[in-house]
């Protein structure tokens, strides 16, 4: 029987925080397949509280928003992320200048991810002006609560903290 590999420890350039589950593929070979949790809308958002980059600990409560509130999921490594964060920033203060609250969440695991670091994530939320709280969630918990599976993942809630959307940026433009 093959071994199972920890699936917290992300595969490929965009690591997901979804499960994974082996199977074994023809003549011994082995494969593995995404389970992705379908998105449930007017599901309640998940509450948390987690470090941020900024030193302080923030809760659900703490970033949502009056009007609704986007919880992404990113990392420092993800080329997607790289593509895409400078839109991702300047969409945020749009947002947030609306009373719609924004938070990104890193749940990538540090050793094997070393540029995923608490620290690097520091050093990217600077180097990219983050007006929003960066947050760690090195155990992944808050992830698999949220059903996030990729970077970026983007989680959209109205008011109440019902989810309205679930998905990526836009229609995959990285320009």
């Amino acid at each position: 029987m093959a071994k199972r590999r920890d699936w917290r420890t992300g595969f490929g350039n965009c690591a997901p925080a979804g499960r994974r589950q082996l199977i074994l593929g023809h003549k011994g070979g082995a494969i593995w397949r995404q389970q992705l949790p379908k998105p449930f809308f007017d599901t309640p958002a998940a509450v948390f509280q987690l470090p941020a980059t900024d030193g302080k600990t923030y809760a659900l409560d703490d970033v949502a928003g009056e009007k609704g509130t986007v919880v992404v999921f990113i990392c420092n490594h993800c080329p997607y992320v790289k593509a895409v964060i400078d839109r991702v920033v300047s969409d945020a203060r749009v947002l947030m200048s609306e009373s719609i609250g924004f938070a990104a969440i890193c749940s990538n695991d540090a050793a094997s991810y070393p540029e995923d670091s608490f620290e690097n994530m520091k050093r990217f939320a600077k180097a990219h002006d983050f007006p929003f709280p960066y947050l760690h969630d090195e155990t992944q918990t808050v992830a698999r609560a949220y059903g996030a599976v990729c970077t970026p993942d983007f989680f959209g809630y109205n008011a109440d903290r019902k989810l309205k959307y679930r998905g990526r940026l836009d229609e995959g433009r990285t320009t």
